[in-house]
């Protein structure tokens, strides 16, 4: 038989309830406008019932309620949506950091039209021209030096402004590996409070949503992938390993790499390993910073090695106004003073490596003769070596464009006297250095007698950075040259003895009276403009400032629309859970009149049974 004061019972359930309910509405109105959080429901049942199955009980038809109960206090959340949001935001972060910089790059190229590089060259080349038509003038060499001056200031400009790119990319690399390790540190900290809430058997909703922010704003800076071990263990994994399991985090560090100027390779703390990533701002700035910014570095690394080397060739064979020759018009400095190239790259105090920029061959070639010869060129590359083929039926200038046209990480060309010259170029491994010629190795006859570069053919005979005195392999008469100090885009200069003295700029082909009156030189060093350079395959200087320019701008056209995408994808997503998690201000109020209600109809329900307690009480007759 039920209580007397039952009915007192289950109005009190109904007046807590309907309050817990007013509460968590409080609560929801609040927090409408805090970021990430989510709006809450309070989720109500019915109480068991007075009598259960296999207990004594009267007979009544069918069972007797008690009211209702808060059964919990959920937060509106689809995880399955989170997910969604999760794997999409590491996108969103890599093309935004993309589009960031890619853009600084771009406005380096778009410089005033006056003072680029390209510009500046177009006035050098035409002072050279002006020179071949008055090889007299002093005022027409004087003009040679002044604009081979300020080309020479603009490539260093354009340098330094990229390196700074590059600098700041590496500044904002540490501060988000920072901030991966304070995220990684916080939400390890939330799932410790997570776990012993969990264990008394309540819902964090508050510590739930703080997670998920945090793990949201993750996904911008690493690709994340989230998982569970054991039943409540929350895990987070990125590149293969778990960055967050449970209360334990692991820490990612920084440490400089020679091989790569010096900027940070990111590791695991714990074991050293690199961290590999496919997503999120952090991969797109290390791609940043070691293929766009740093290959941008290195275009113009080629440009200038090979605009001075091309320059010079044809001034160091030539005469000035007074007579002079053998004076290169731009100074470089080597990588090294070791004439044969020998260099200690290990730093054990002996030399064991070859640092070899240039090679030329002894024989003179005719680039429309057919080679009449079978063999394979064995070449460096990104990767592995390159295997080119030749065949009888090949010209020297055919061979010529495959090996710039091959991938290989070397470049050839003719030089003023026929020969064959291959120079390095620079590299798409940083282990490996610019402009060293790694391995050269012919199975037939083309370098060797053909060429008259290497001695014999097969693997006995190739080149070989790989070891000191590697130039010993070389054909006795072939010239070479050492390797440039790194970005000689940063370095060279006009030479200062042509700046004392400008009648040695050099103006003839030939010597002696001759050189008076005679502009060839100047000619063909005019000449250089339009003419097939060593740029992989571009042809000239002035098609290469075009491929450069519009590929930055390609690249940049890629990185607005792919950001514009994947934020119209992630807007799309984030809408969706604002209407499902969201705070509706609307939807709150209807769900507090609810309430009020509910809780004014149990007061009222508390006031009759108060009043039928007291006619039994204190109004019936004894």
């Amino acid at each position: 038989m039920p209580s007397t004061f039952m009915g007192i019972e289950i109005g009190k359930r109904s007046l807590i309830g309907h309050t817990l309910g007013l509460n968590t509405i409080g609560h929801n109105l609040s927090n409408a406008s805090v970021e990430g959080y989510s709006r809450q429901r309070v989720e109500m049942k019915a109480t068991d019932p007075i009598y259960m199955p296999g207990l004594n009980r009267e007979l009544y038809p069918g069972q007797l309620g008690q009211g209702m109960e808060v059964h919990r206090i959920e937060r509106v959340r689809d995880m399955l949506l989170e997910g969604r949001i999760i794997n999409e935001t590491a996108g969103e972060g890599y093309w935004g950091a993309r589009d960031k910089y890619i853009l600084l790059l771009e406005q380096i190229y778009n410089e005033p039209t006056e003072v680029s590089v390209r510009s500046l060259m177009d006035k050098f080349w035409e002072s050279w021209q002006e020179l071949s038509l008055n090889p007299t003038e002093v005022g027409a060499r004087t003009a040679v030096l002044q604009r081979g001056q300020a080309l020479i200031d603009a490539i260093h400009s354009r340098y330094f402004r990229l390196k700074e790119t590059r600098d700041m990319i590496e500044g904002d690399i540490l501060a988000v590996v920072e901030e991966v390790n304070d995220l990684g540190r916080e939400i390890a900290a939330l799932n410790e409070q997570i776990i012993k809430i969990e264990a008394l058997g309540d819902n964090p909703n508050d510590l739930y949503d703080r997670r998920d922010l945090l793990t949201g704003r993750l996904a911008e800076l690493v690709d994340i992938t989230i998982g569970t071990q054991d039943p409540d263990e929350y895990v987070i994994y990125t590149g293969g390993r778990h960055l967050v399991q449970g209360r334990h985090h692991e820490e990612l560090i920084p440490v400089p790499d020679p091989a790569n100027d010096s900027y940070s390779r990111i590791l695991w703390d714990a074991t050293g390993d690199l961290l590999e990533l496919r997503g999120g701002k952090l991969a797109g700035l290390i791609e940043l910073r070691d293929l766009d910014a740093r290959g941008e570095i290195q275009k113009l690394d080629l440009m200038t090695v090979t605009f001075i080397d091309l320059v010079n060739e044809i001034h160091s064979r030539s005469y000035g106004l007074n007579g002079r020759t053998g004076i290169d018009f731009f100074v470089e400095y080597p990588f090294i003073n070791n004439l044969a190239g020998n260099y200690d790259r290990n730093g054990d105090g002996v030399n064991d490596s070859s640092y070899i920029f240039r090679i030329n061959g002894t024989n003179a070639l005719d680039p429309k003769e057919q080679v009449g010869l079978r063999g394979t060129l064995i070449l460096p590359g990104a990767t592995d070596d390159v295997l080119l083929d030749y065949f009888p039926t090949d010209t020297v200038e055919d061979i010529i464009f495959r090996i710039n046209t091959s991938g290989a990480e070397v470049a050839a060309r003719l030089n003023r006297e026929g020969q064959l010259a291959i120079t390095g170029v620079p590299t798409a491994d940083p282990a490996n250095p610019d402009f060293v010629i790694r391995h050269l190795e012919d199975t037939g006859q083309f370098l060797v007698g053909y060429a008259g570069m290497l001695q014999t053919g097969g693997p006995a005979g190739a080149f070989d950075w790989g070891g000191a005195d590697a130039v010993l392999d070389l054909v006795a008469d072939s010239r070479f040259a050492v390797a440039p100090q790194a970005h000689p885009a940063g370095w060279i200069e006009v030479n200062p003895a042509l700046a004392r003295d400008p009648l040695s700029v050099a103006s003839a082909l030939q010597g002696g009276g001759e050189a008076f009156g005679d502009g060839s030189a100047a000619l063909a060093i005019a000449n250089l403009r339009t003419q097939s350079i060593m740029l992989g395959a571009s042809g000239s200087f002035d098609e290469y400032f075009s491929t450069v320019v519009t590929d930055i701008g390609l690249r940049g056209q890629i990185a607005q629309t792919a950001m514009e995408t994947q934020s119209l994808v992630l807007k799309e997503l984030r809408d969706m859970r604002e209407a499902l998690s969201g705070v509706n201000v609307d939807e709150e109020l209807a769900n507090m009149i609810k309430y009020q209600h509910g809780y004014s109809a149990a007061a009222r329900f508390i006031t009759e049974i108060d009043r039928m307690l007291d006619t039994i009480i204190n109004r019936m007759a004894v």
